[in-house]
């Protein structure tokens, strides 16, 4: 009888507890390290702390979010594990879950991330895997081409011919993620692509301090290339004005494009705008108001704006508009109704100053797709090492599809290590 491989397997994230517990399923002696005291620290702040599990559409539909080499890449590994398989191992455990209208999936209340996070290292735990907190690793010891195993910052090493390296990006370093896995990967002969943020917050060059804490609720946030440029990227959904600037799933959700196009200090910056009434058009919208302020003569701007932005933003929007608040139907002039119009449409809110990566939720560069097996997610560099998760050139938007990419590409290297 043979004996069981021995699998090494390098953080504890979404990508490391997925392949631990595979690789054991499938007959290895599995030793997970962690550099924290528990797992799944990046989980912890997925979906606001609520934990943003997956995303309910196909696994086709989930692997088209993705830019057309990273959705092609993942195929295989979005086959093998899917949404489903991974809902299915919560709620076995007792953990229910809802779809919300955009098809990001959640815990139903009041179960939040750290219930995920305890019943994953539960999941983890009962198969027998040995988890080493508060074991950072310093690099992978490779000779001739292939893995010898794993050196720890306390000087020692733990010998296996099969390691896992899925330590995640340099997003949000507090949780452990410093972009440790690119180092030691790049000195072992790995191509890292140029990392960029990508699900980030945007700060802007002039950012309204008194705004902050006040949200845009089912706008459209569009960016553009410089003023009055080409639109590079949009997203649906709600804005968090913050002291720096903004946040939110929209602005997350068009930060690579504004990274990506303004890496090395274009000029002029990206610009942003929000479509705060985007379920109309503007020659509708403009109807309506024309009708109204004609039917009621006494009815001012700043009646028309309330009902669609919070009550501290009416005066900015006006502003931005060149419209006075207090201006009425009868004296409405038909260029200032089409310029409130077209604001409403469209709200400049400034110039991009910088989309910081390590806010990101997530890293854009990694690892370049071209060394790794998608079938195994086996390294092309060096035998016996295997990549998975955010340490691999991914980045998806917001709602749930990178954390999907995590479980089934962990899936993958875990069963492919153990066979």
């Amino acid at each position: 009888m043979s004996k069981a491989p021995e699998v090494l397997i390098v953080g504890g994230g979404a990508a490391g507890i997925i392949a631990a517990r595979r690789a054991a399923d499938s007959g290895a002696r599995v030793t997970l390290l962690e550099k924290n005291e528990r797992l799944g620290m990046k989980i912890l702040i997925s979906g606001g702390g609520k934990c943003n599990l997956t995303h309910a559409g196909s696994m086709e539909e989930i692997r088209r979010q993705f830019r057309p080499n990273e959705g092609r890449f993942l195929k295989p590994s979005f086959y093998k594990f899917t949404n489903n398989q991974f809902l299915e191992i919560l709620h076995a455990r007792g953990l229910r879950s809802y779809v919300r209208p955009d098809g990001r999936i959640f815990p139903v209340d009041p179960a939040n991330a750290k219930d995920v996070v305890a019943l994953l290292t539960q999941y983890v735990e009962e198969a027998g895997v040995r988890i080493r907190y508060k074991a950072p690793a310093a690099g992978i010891d490779v000779t001739d081409g292939a893995v010898q195993g794993v050196r720890l910052e306390d000087g020692s090493t733990l010998r296996a011919s099969r390691v896992i390296v899925c330590t995640g990006g340099s997003s949000f370093p507090a949780t452990g993620t410093t972009g440790d896995g690119w180092r030691w990967l790049s000195d072992i002969g790995h191509t890292i692509v140029p990392l960029r943020a990508a699900l980030a917050p945007m700060y802007l060059a002039d950012a309204h301090v008194d705004w902050s804490g006040v949200a845009l609720r089912d706008i459209v946030l569009r960016a553009r290339a410089g003023r009055e440029g080409k639109e590079i990227g949009h997203w649906p959904g709600d804005l968090l004005f913050t002291h720096k600037g903004v946040s939110g799933p929209t602005a997350l959700g068009v930060s690579r494009e504004v990274a990506e196009r303004d890496a090395g200090a274009v000029t002029p910056p990206s610009t942003l705008e929000a479509d705060t009434i985007p379920t109309r058009s503007y020659e509708d919208l403009h109807a309506a108001f024309r009708k109204e302020l004609t039917d009621n003569p006494r009815r001012t701007a700043a009646s028309l704006v309330a009902p669609y932005v919070p009550s501290r933003l009416v005066d900015p929007l006006l502003a931005a508009a060149g419209v006075a608040g207090d201006t009425r139907g009868s004296q409405f002039p038909a260029k200032a109704l089409k310029k409130l119009v077209s604001t409403l449409k469209g709200w400049p809110l400034g110039d991009v100053r910088h989309v910081p990566l390590e806010r990101g939720e997530v890293v854009a560069g990694g690892v370049s797709l071209d060394e790794v097996d998608p079938q195994t997610m086996h390294s092309k560099i060096v035998s016996g090492l295997y990549l998975c998760g955010e340490v691999l050139d991914i980045a998806g938007p917001v709602g749930g599809y990178n954390l999907q990419a995590a479980w089934s590409t962990g899936y993958v290297a875990g069963d492919s290590a153990a066979s």
